[in-house]
């Protein structure tokens, strides 16, 4: 009776763990900036940026993904494309790490196990926390004391995967972030020198070429449904 038990035990197991399919990788490219100082362009990489992955395909058009990124951004005055910008002179770095939950949703089947479905190209939406810096203090005239907080984001982005060799693929996206900060370029009207004026939130962007290693059975995708 006792090795019955066992056996349903290991079967089911085995169910749960083999009926999954995962893939997980990592992204290297660039990271950037839209706010108050520099360039105004939304895809604009400048910064080396990374991030790591994981995710379930749900079935071959649903993947849920969940994400952590590493971004420093940075922007520069001299860099804009404005003369008054470029006259003013401001220039910033900062820190973003980020996690984020969400879901791709792939235009065609896929599924590298599967000759006619091993690419596709993708749109994902997510929810983002992030953690940066910001001014909490200016001792002396233009010498700032910094702290670190935590807020939120809406990732969006498109994207291209296709099959490597064997269980690799890769993937080439961009993923944008609407904030709910206008202070990432450390911006504030607690101070006088760091009160630019604007009134806009701050967006950062992210666009990498990532290697991903897919594993489970079947090779890329559960039924869903």
């Amino acid at each position: 009776m006792k090795k019955s038990i066992l056996l349903i035990i290991c079967l089911t197991l085995s169910n749960i763990l083999f009926a999954q399919v995962y893939e997980a990788g990592i992204t290297i490219g660039g990271s950037n900036y839209v706010g108050d100082i520099g360039r105004t362009n939304y895809i604009y990489p400048n910064k080396i940026a990374g991030a790591a992955f994981f995710k379930y395909n749900w079935n071959p058009r649903i993947v849920f993904r969940a994400t952590y990124s590493y971004l420093p951004i940075g922007g520069n005055d001299l860099d804009a494309d404005t003369d008054l910008r470029r006259a003013r002179g401001l220039n910033f770095t900062n820190t973003i790490h980020e996690l984020a939950i969400g879901l791709e949703y792939n235009f065609y089947e896929y599924n590298i196990s599967e000759q006619g479905k091993t690419w596709t190209p993708y749109i994902l939406l997510e929810l983002g926390a992030f953690n940066y810096k910001y001014v909490v203090g200016e001792p002396q005239p233009r010498q700032y004391t910094f702290d670190t907080k935590n807020s939120f984001s809406i990732p969006f982005g498109v994207g291209f995967k296709s099959k490597l060799i064997g269980p690799l693929a890769f993937s080439i996206e961009t993923k944008f972030r609407y904030t709910f900060e206008d202070d990432l370029d450390y911006t504030t009207s607690n101070f006088t020198n760091l009160d630019f004026g604007g009134t806009g939130n701050d967006w950062y962007m992210f666009t990498g070429i990532s290697l991903i290693y897919t594993f489970g059975r079947p090779p890329c995708y559960t039924t869903g449904f």
